[in-house]
């Protein structure tokens, strides 16, 4: 699906593990019974490695790894790149290719801020968890007890928003709201607009009967949390997520607002189809599904403590990791968080950007890829492609990969 919350290139490499000095981030945006089923996809179990071991990220394996980067940059086109990959007692692999700017020429380099489209569900339903865990909300309860004008709302759990099984419509399907963010991809949305395109439209399912990504969904768990914890969304995630996880790198942005040092991001969802500058462009048609800002050490740190439910009650966290089926073999969704043939964590796409934060138990690995582009190859997510790469060489028994995007809606990507 285009407009997701979920482009010959110079290959220069940065120095391994550098980091670049960011400036304090913007202030964040002030606003506005389940089916039971048993577990398709439960945590990995067994090792990683086919030989039954993650491999020490030096030598051989770092001069793969380095070749099948270059490899996929240059099939993908992307202006730039930034991977990291960390595994307990195995060291390190961090790596920024190709360029921050096509204009300036300006490196990758790992430090940079990044839009990070759908990772923002990863935040949000944590902040939902969180409720929860206060008793502030349910997972069993209705969305119409904190929003008005759910269509069928009554029926409709916020468990379903989370694991993307209620049945609405995605607002980022719907042909209008598409036509007026590229006739204005400036322009500031508010959460009431977003829904209204949403709810225009019949319910696709029943809630609960099948896995239908939406951003809907999320959209409706931020004004769930701003009803339950009587505080601003921004507000609420801010002091009760990201500073809870010592996230410094982390933000929810007021309207365009994008931290610096940044990289700039190009997209070819526009009006003509051709590339365009998309750095400056509003992120608030994402909000809680996918506006936030993040950089890979922040990534790298959020992506384990959300697949072990550091923030969270364990019997809470025992519920997020319940993986329910998707339409793809070896990939199933919980609550705001997926896992891809073991890889525990969330992708986003949004124009010029694309993330993902994912983290392998059994081997205690973090891998994080950041790039400056969403324009897809065969049908394929480029940060995607980056990702199968890199765990084909590391984790041949857990190969991290998405089918091309079928447009339904149905995939458990960001798009």
């Amino acid at each position: 699906m285009a407009l997701a919350c979920g482009g010959p290139a110079d290959t220069t490499r940065s120095a391994e593990g550098t980091r670049t000095a960011a400036s304090a981030p913007a202030s964040p945006r002030a606003q506005a019974s389940p089916v039971q089923a048993s577990p398709v996809q439960a945590s990995p179990s067994g090792s990683p490695g086919a030989d039954g071991d993650f491999p020490a990220l030096s030598g051989e394996i770092v001069r793969r790894l380095d070749n099948a980067l270059d490899d996929t940059l240059r099939r993908t086109g992307v202006p730039g790149v930034s991977v990291g990959l960390w595994a307990e007692g195995k060291g390190s692999y961090v790596r920024a290719l190709g360029v921050a700017d096509r204009k300036s020429k300006a490196r990758m380099e790992p430090g940079l801020y990044m839009r990070v489209g759908s990772e923002t569900k990863t935040f949000t339903v944590t902040a939902l968890l969180t409720l929860v865990d206060q008793k502030k909300a349910g997972l069993d309860d209705p969305v119409s007890r904190y929003v008005d004008g759910v269509p069928g709302g009554d029926g409709i759990t916020l468990r379903q928003l989370a694991e993307m099984r209620s049945g609405l419509y995605n607002y980022t399907d719907d042909p209008n709201f598409q036509k007026a963010l590229k006739a204005d991809p400036e322009r500031e949305f508010v959460p009431a607009e977003l829904l209204a395109y949403a709810f225009q439209h019949p319910s696709p399912s029943a809630p609960g009967s099948r896995f239908q990504y939406s951003n809907t969904n999320t959209v409706l768990l931020g004004l769930v949390v701003e009803k339950a914890s009587g505080r601003p969304f921004g507000e609420y995630l801010q002091r009760d997520v990201l500073d809870r996880a010592g996230l410094k790198h982390t933000v929810l942005p007021a309207g365009r607002a994008f931290p610096s040092p940044h990289a700039r991001g190009y997209t070819r969802q526009t009006e003509d189809g051709k590339e365009a500058d998309a750095t400056d462009w509003n992120p608030s048609w994402a909000w809680a599904a996918g506006a936030m800002v993040s950089d890979q050490q922040d990534l790298r740190a959020w992506a384990r403590i959300v697949a072990e439910g550091t923030l969270l009650d364990k019997a809470t966290q025992a519920q997020r990791t319940t993986f329910r089926p998707t339409a793809y073999a070896g990939i199933g969704y919980g609550l705001g968080l997926f896992d891809n043939h073991g890889w525990i964590g969330h992708n986003g796409s949004l124009p010029g950007y694309q993330s993902t934060a994912v983290y392998l138990p059994d081997a205690k690995a973090t891998m994080v890829v950041l790039l400056n582009s969403d324009t897809a190859v065969g049908g394929s997510e480029p940060s995607s492609l980056f990702a199968e790469a890199i765990t084909k060489i590391v984790t041949p028994d857990h190969v991290y990969a998405f089918p091309p995007a079928s447009g339904t809606g149905t995939s458990p990507s960001s798009s």
